[in-house]
């Protein structure tokens, strides 16, 4: 059998043959774990027409890239994304392997996982390597944050959300190698793409924005929630939520933030009406300024933002509303 590689790896993911943003946050975080072992960064990318797509991830800190290139590939399909990453794995046998939180990447993931025998910890929001150099996946769980490691099976797996790490600075006069994967002609599957249809999103992405507004069940109703939504608009910010808004029907599950929804990286975050709980603020780590809107003084959100107005955000919003629309016809007539 061959011996354990020390590589780390990260399974990139494309879309219409532009890669996740994700999947160049991993990548740095890759190259950071890489440098403490002392090993390379590897990366799987699988797609069609994405030749110029892998020297853009040498350009982000891989040492190589095996590239699946191929027209049966342009597509994500399970069982063949599986199949050919899982052969792989167990043939350059990898100590790490980092995949993105997507909806692919929460499917392929534990495939992949179940292929190789392994262990995996699912929706990270942090990788560092304890004093054996073993890989320490912490995930929110219990109020607090759980450490899980997993000492003797390998690859190590983890899948992280967007947002959880930075994306590094592409450095094009880095190099690499590029290792084409030999790809039948007609690979076997019980799928057939025949038509993608993409829904188009309104408003600002919450991923990319740089405000972000979310509200929680202190809107009180669908009118409360008018009122946030209305909020984001008069800032040309990303409208997020809580889990509380999205099981009253208030809003989609698209905006949730948090543990179970996206990790954002806004130079501004506004709260309004939530609590503060763990589940929903470990997606928010990265913002620059935090902003908090409740009437309950003693609210845990306030030990966690900058600043804290407690208020009735249903009284509140509005007049900050208002005070938004005439600072900007002053700007106008200015």
């Amino acid at each position: 059998m061959k011996k354990q590689d020390s590589s780390v790896w990260v399974i990139a993911e494309q879309i219409d043959c532009q890669v996740l943003a994700v999947s160049f946050q991993l990548i740095g975080q890759a190259r950071k774990l890489a440098t403490e072992l002392g090993t390379s960064v590897e990366v799987v990318l699988l797609g069609d027409n994405i030749s110029e797509q892998a020297r853009q991830l040498i350009a982000a800190g891989a040492d190589k890239v095996y590239l699946g290139n191929a027209p049966d590939l342009a597509f994500y399909q399970p069982e063949i994304y599986t199949e050919i990453i899982v052969k792989l794995a167990i043939e350059r046998r990898p100590e790490i392997m980092l995949i993105g939180s997507t909806s692919t990447g929460t499917e392929l993931a534990p495939l992949i996982a179940a292929g190789l025998k392994t262990g995996l910890t699912a929706h990270c929001i942090d990788l560092v390597l304890d004093e054996n150099k073993l890989l320490i996946s912490k995930i929110p769980a219990y109020g607090g944050l759980m450490s899980i490691i997993c000492p003797e099976k390998r690859p190590q797996m983890a899948t992280i959300a967007t947002g959880v790490f930075t994306s590094p600075h592409p450095d094009e006069s880095r190099t690499g190698e590029i290792v084409p994967l030999k790809v039948p002609d007609a690979i076997p599957g019980r799928i057939q793409t025949l038509k993608v249809v993409r829904e188009e999103t309104e408003g600002v992405s919450l991923e990319s924005a740089s405000i972000v507004v979310a509200g929680g069940a202190g809107a009180g109703d669908k009118e409360g929630w008018g009122m946030i939504a209305d909020l984001a608009k008069a800032l040309n910010a990303a409208l997020g939520s809580t889990r509380p808004a999205v099981d009253e029907g208030w809003t989609e599950l698209e905006t949730m933030i948090g543990q179970s929804g996206k990790m954002v990286s806004p130079e501004l975050y506004i709260g309004v009406g939530l609590s503060g709980e763990l589940q929903h603020m470990v997606g928010v780590v990265g913002a620059k300024a935090m902003v908090a809107i409740n009437n309950d003084a003693k609210s845990p959100v306030f030990e966690q933002v900058d600043y804290g107005i407690v208020d009735d955000c249903r009284e509140f919003v509005p007049v900050l509303i208002e005070k938004i629309k005439e600072y900007r016809e002053k700007l106008v007539t200015c």
